[in-house]
């Protein structure tokens, strides 16, 4: 080739051919002398094209697709072929690649793609020197550019392969989450397994059962169980398969609580170098400002997919157990799973603690989910608690962020329903801002709640059942324990609720004044008190009869129970030990709704007091002769008081709000130790000093309006005026005289048809539309609407509409029609009845008469119904009760308005069967609110769960076999009527509180909705008042020219019944009347 000839015969002679020296020169390099010809010239281009010429060849292999058409011979041949390309990469020698550069076709594909110009100033050498740096330059940018390209390659890399880790340990992680899971779904069945288990034996082997003559059990035990009313009352026991009488337990010597005050005394003078903040406003807002950011985080959330939505460590926080775990979010479900492999978990010293604790491998589903609160633990804001219907759990996680996504992955409940707060996220709020934001305090000071609803109100926001450090708490109203009868119209038997329980005695008041003043430890800040007035300590002592609490109490006092002097073993000492010991507690809320506290039921063996006297039940004050009286005294007449309503906003300044700290508290002498109050370091002496709770309000608490106040004000909920009302309101006479067997009062306002439904015996119905009166001074009041009758007549009660009334479905022959064969749901929109040959109930739509849905579950005759209260929305329970001696537990949709949940399904199937009845069940009532069912058969009524677990067995006297009427109260009286006149009160756990006889054969009865009023109605046609408690007659209102047969309570306290002359009468009864005070003072 004509290059490979010129570049020979150049090398040859010695000489550098214009071709190089041009490109030596470009590329900044000088030819090799001629007198060092020891060196070839191979060796010397070599070394002089050794760092470009690798980049050379690089680009000659890149661009060898635009060269193989570019480099052509002379004969328009290709020049540059794949392989010699390769091999040039390939080769180290420079040799190919000068000849290259050097050749006649290289000038000429420069000429012709570079242009004559650029070749003509390369040749005549005039850009060498300014080409020279500016290619050094370029190559220098080019080497820049691929270094960081290599090292952008290099950083790929390593991010693709950490992207490969974290996706593998995503992986890991997920599967893990699912073998957690699956193990915690198995351990959670076991358990469930073993309840089930537990449940059958129970049924089977009770007195009731099919086996119950084995039984061979000679004790019963009962603990309370966790279950809470709607004013978060615990009222309920259950059986107790771990129960015992804790014999052989030893008690504490005096000796003991010495060490252990001194030991506290050394704790306590320990003080951290952190400040202790008392300042109000030092509370940290979970709530945060920044809405942009916490509705991002929701909308982050809300797109979360897949089984598990969270998962976070957790602390499930119960009493004297803070056990360790996994909690999971699912889209429907929240789960928690304990780790029993931690440390702490094992060393829990009771088995029986852990027996008593719920949730350990817990399951509960987002529709049962009522409120979300935000819980302080240990002093810090960390905790959440999750209110059910009838129970809550707490938790405790790593920090605050971990609560707010935890919030955001439940319902939107908010804080429930109860307290005026909109269900949003007001679950983060502080309780400052809970008890601002709700109309709670408004409504306590115009007496729309009770005083003991408000306490609950400001405990529920602030404290918790599930940390004894945080157990709600109340005051002690009362001083005087001693007297035969006590006088609650005298104020010295009032405490003076606006100082604290430590101060009331002048003398110690003194004392902790001066001790205060006087204080000389510079570690720690001063303090009147040492101990707060509510701590784990006190909480236990209180409840030590009653379990779980005794195992609590033995788990942390080294399984002793207190010395007999130390210990809670009377009232009245307990009030004196306030006075003059260092042990000044409040009370908790048990002292007023829970008599079966003071009792020991159990027999635990408490040991003697110094005087002789074996401490076993709680000596009551000598004006109580039973539990129940000391509780109804306390609660209902001395906690509501007059007297009680004008001074406690002073008790709960003390306790929640302005005097709680700084230097109110010192004028109040309300300051406890430091470790008490937010912001202490030393977290884990909180348990021996108790928790001050959550600040409410740092100014004065308004006070409650006077009783007197609002009786002139219209619409008031104390009407103690117009007494001259007669006792008959007015008397409707339908066209029928087929008697009136059942009578239904659902007349709220915001009903769509407010009413007073009717059934006759003929089984012929009637809505009676009724007029809510406006008060005298309301707005709408006017002389003609005061003399309109609350009762009007159904239209349709006539020939013409008699068919969209009458129920002609064949009833069963042998069937009796009286009030038990009907229900009308809370919307007057349905009846239900009973009594039809097939064995099955029927719904009937009250506007059109038709059948909606008939049920089956009975094997006989069904011949008895009952309803619940309603929840919001209508929904409710139904119990049927059978000649098969069964009852069944139905749901009632207010959604679907049928039986079940499913409108698709013709055949709902019962929540739970009842058994335990060996006759035909013949009356039954259940409340949801207490979660019971109380039926009656030929023998002793039996007392159910909603959940099907036959708790006990009303056993009343020997003649009272056959009960006919049952009447249950949200405030646990029921009250039995038995056939021949006799009446008995039990509680709700089994207790026979009272009982009587009348000479009328009754056909109704009902209780006041606070449970303290028994209202009756038989054959005579006469209507009575009794006192539920004692069976006290208060009040008989005129007779009637009938019998009664039926009767209800409408929302205004009018009384309506049905008679047996087929009419239907309201009196005027107004319970207020009745009560203590207005009796004392009005």
């Amino acid at each position: 080739m004509a290059y490979c000839e010129v570049a020979q015969c150049a090398l040859r002679s010695g000489q550098t051919p214009p071709e190089l020296k041009s490109f030596s020169s470009l590329a900044g390099f000088q030819a090799a002398p001629r007198d060092a010809g020891q060196c070839f010239i191979t060796t010397k281009l070599e070394r002089a094209l050794e760092k470009v010429a690798p980049l050379l060849r690089e680009i000659f292999v890149d661009f060898a697709p635009f060269l193989s058409r570019t480099l052509l011979g002379s004969h328009g041949q290709e020049l540059l072929i794949e392989g010699t390309l390769v091999c040039m990469k390939s080769s180290t020698s420079v040799v190919e690649l000068v000849m290259l550069l050097c050749s006649q076709e290289w000038q000429n594909s420069i000429q012709k793609n570079a242009g004559l110009a650029f070749i003509e100033l390369i040749n005549e050498g005039l850009l060498c020197h300014a080409m020279k740096d500016h290619i050094v330059r370029v190559a220098n940018e080019a080497e820049f550019i691929l270094n960081r390209q290599r090292a952008e390659d290099v950083h790929k890399h390593a991010e693709f392969e950490s992207n490969c880790a974290q996706y593998a340990a995503d992986r890991r992680e997920e599967e893990k989450m699912c073998d957690h899971l699956i193990s915690a779904a198995k351990h959670r069945d076991h358990v469930t397994a073993n309840q089930l288990k537990q449940k059958i034996l129970n049924i089977l082997t009770n007195k009731h059962g099919a086996w119950g003559t084995m039984s061979q059990q000679l004790h019963d035990f009962w603990r309370l169980d966790y279950w809470e009313d709607d004013l978060r009352r615990r009222r309920r026991f259950v059986r107790n398969p771990f129960g015992s009488t804790h014999a052989g337990v030893a008690l504490k010597s005096l000796d003991e609580y010495e060490e252990e005050e001194e030991e506290l005394k050394t704790k306590k003078s320990f003080r951290s170098q952190s400040v202790v903040t008392q300042n109000p406003e030092a509370e940290l807002m979970l709530e945060g400002d920044d809405d942009a950011v916490s509705l991002l985080q929701e909308k982050e959330i809300d797109n979360l997919a897949g089984p598990v939505v969270l998962s976070t460590p957790a602390q499930l926080v119960a009493p004297v157990v803070v056990a360790r775990g996994t909690l999971s979010i699912t889209t429907t479900e929240i789960y928690f799973e304990v780790d029993e492999e931690d440390p702490t978990f094992k060393k829990t010293d009771a088995k029986q603690v852990l027996a008593y604790t719920e949730g350990l491998h817990g399951k509960w589903m987002f529709s049962e989910i009522r409120a979300v609160f935000s819980r302080r633990f240990l002093l810090q804001n960390t905790g959440l608690e999750v209110f059910m219907a009838n129970r809550s759990v707490m938790f405790n996680f790593p920090d605050q962020a971990t609560v707010k996504r935890v919030v955001y992955s439940l319902p939107r409940v908010g804080v429930g329903t109860s307290y005026g707060l909109p269900q949003a996220r007001i679950s983060l709020a502080t309780p400052r801002q809970l008890f601002k934001s709700s109309n709670m305090t408004q409504r306590w000071q115009r007496r729309e709640i009770s005083n003991f609803e408000y306490l609950m109100f400001l405990n529920t926001i602030a404290r918790t059942y599930n940390d004894l450090n945080q157990y709600p708490v109340f005051p002690w109203v009362l001083t005087n324990y001693d007297s035969e009868e006590i006088d609650l119209t005298l104020p010295g038997n009032f405490r003076d609720l606006s100082k604290p329980i430590g101060a009331l005695n002048p003398k110690r008041a003194a004392f902790y004044a001066e001790h205060y003043e006087s204080w000389d430890d510079d570690s720690t800040p001063p303090h009147h008190y040492t101990t707060l007035y509510s701590t784990a300590h006190s909480t236990l002592m209180w409840m030590l009869r009653i379990e779980p609490f005794t195992t609590f109490f033995l788990n942390a006092n080294d399984a002793k129970f207190d010395h007999p002097e130390r210990s809670f073993s009377g009232i009245g000492r307990a009030w004196r030990n306030c006075q003059r010991d260092t042990a000044d507690q409040e009370l908790i809320p048990e002292f007023y709704y829970l008599p079966e506290m003071f009792v020991n039921s159990n027999e635990f063996e408490l040991g003697l007091r110094d005087d002789g006297i074996s401490v076993c039940d709680v000596e009551l004050p000598v004006w109580a002769k039973k539990p129940e009286d000391f509780v109804r005294i306390n609660r209902m007449q001395a906690l509501e008081s007059e007297f009680v309503s004008c001074q406690l906003h002073q008790w709960i300044d003390l306790i929640f709000g302005y005097k709680q700290r700084g230097p109110e508290a010192v004028r109040a002498l309300n300051v406890f130790n430091f470790m008490c109050y937010e912001g202490a370091v030393n977290l884990d002496q909180i348990q021996d000093c108790g928790q001050v709770p959550s600040q409410l309000l740092i100014e004065p608490h308004p006070p409650r309006s006077s009783a007197m106040h609002l009786c002139f004000l219209p619409q008031s909920p104390l009407m103690f005026k117009d007494q001259m009302q007669q006792d008959v309101i007015m008397v409707l006479k339908f066209p029928s005289n087929s008697p009136v067997t059942h009578v239904a009062a659902n007349t709220l306002p915001h009903l769509s048809i407010p009413a007073a439904v009717t059934v006759t015996c003929s089984r012929l119905f009637a809505v009676n539309r009724w007029h809510n009166t406006v008060l005298r001074g309301a707005p709408g009041y006017s002389l003609e609407q005061a003399h309109h009758l609350p009762i009007e007549m159904d239209p349709l009660i006539n020939n013409s509409g008699v068919n969209k009334r009458q129920i002609t479905d064949l009833v069963d022959q042998s069937i009796q029609i009286n009030t038990h064969c009907f229900v009308v749901t809370a919307d007057n929109r349905y009846i239900l009845v009973c009594g039809f040959w097939d064995k099955s109930f029927r719904v009937y739509s009250t506007e059109t008469g038709k059948l909606t849905q008939i049920v089956f579950g009975h094997w006989d005759v069904v011949t008895c119904l009952a309803r619940s209260e309603s929840y919001i929305g209508g929904d409710c329970y139904i119990v049927s009760g059978s000649r098969d001696a069964t009852l069944l537990l139905w749901y009632w949709s207010g959604r679907h308005h049928i039986i079940g949940d499913n409108p698709n399904n013709d055949y709902p199937a019962p929540r739970a069967v009842l058994t335990g009845h060996d006759h035909e069940v013949v009356c039954v009532s259940v409340c949801a609110e207490l979660g019971l069912v109380i039926s009656g058969a030929k023998g002793p009524c039996l007392v159910h769960t909603i959940t099907g677990d036959l708790l006990r067995a009303l056993e009343g006297p020997e003649l009272c076999q056959r009960p006919r009427l049952i009447s249950v109260s949200s405030e646990g009286h029921c009250i039995i009527y038995y056939e021949r006149g006799r009446f008995c009160n039990f509680s709700i756990n089994g207790k026979l509180l009272a009982q009587m006889e009348v000479n009328d054969s009754t056909r109704a009865i009902l209780l006041s909705s606070d449970g303290q009023n028994l209202v009756t109605g038989g054959d005579n046609g006469v209507v009575e008042v009794w006192q539920a408690c004692d069976f006290k007659q208060l009040y008989i209102y005129p007779g009637c020219d009938a019998g009664i047969r039926a009767m209800d309570l409408s929302h205004d306290q009018t009384l309506i019944t049905g008679m047996a002359s087929g009419s239907i009468v309201a009196f005027n009864i107004d319970f207020n009347r009745w009560h203590y005070e207005h009796q004392n003072r009005y």
